[in-house]
């Protein structure tokens, strides 16, 4: 679990490694994240794009970047949480992921909140 508050903003993630949808054999992991980010702050703010940065084992990085999160650019009330559950696929066994949401507040101030880095590993490994 990592989690990280920014701007009055928490984002805690829990990852999973998905066997089910693994296929070790041909050199893919799937690990499945659930982000929670929580508004603690006083002002309703819009998550308007993520910034993902995904290492695995052999320090291949790849960086993701898209608008929203799942199809939704959510806003959340002071107070308000948003939870969603995405998926990423590995070249190895392990590996780590962190990044940043862009967010706006109403005036339409933009800042970057971190997702602090967490770790993708599957619970065994066939040498």
């Amino acid at each position: 679990m990592s989690e990280a508050v920014t701007g009055g903003i928490r984002v805690e993630v829990l990852a999973r490694h998905a066997p089910e949808n693994s296929r070790p054999q041909e050199g893919e992991w799937v690990f499945q994240y659930t982000v929670r980010i929580t508004n603690l702050g006083s002002d309703t703010v819009q998550l308007l794009s993520r910034h993902w940065i995904i290492t695995d084992a052999l320090e291949h990085v790849e960086e993701v970047r898209g608008q929203g999160v799942v199809g939704e650019q959510p806003v959340l009330a002071p107070g308000e949480s948003f939870k969603y559950s995405s998926w990423c696929p590995l070249k190895t066994p392990t590996g780590m992921m962190q990044g940043t949401y862009r967010m706006s507040r109403p005036s339409g101030e933009q800042f970057d909140i971190e997702i602090a880095p967490f770790g993708l590993k599957a619970r065994y490994t066939i040498h």
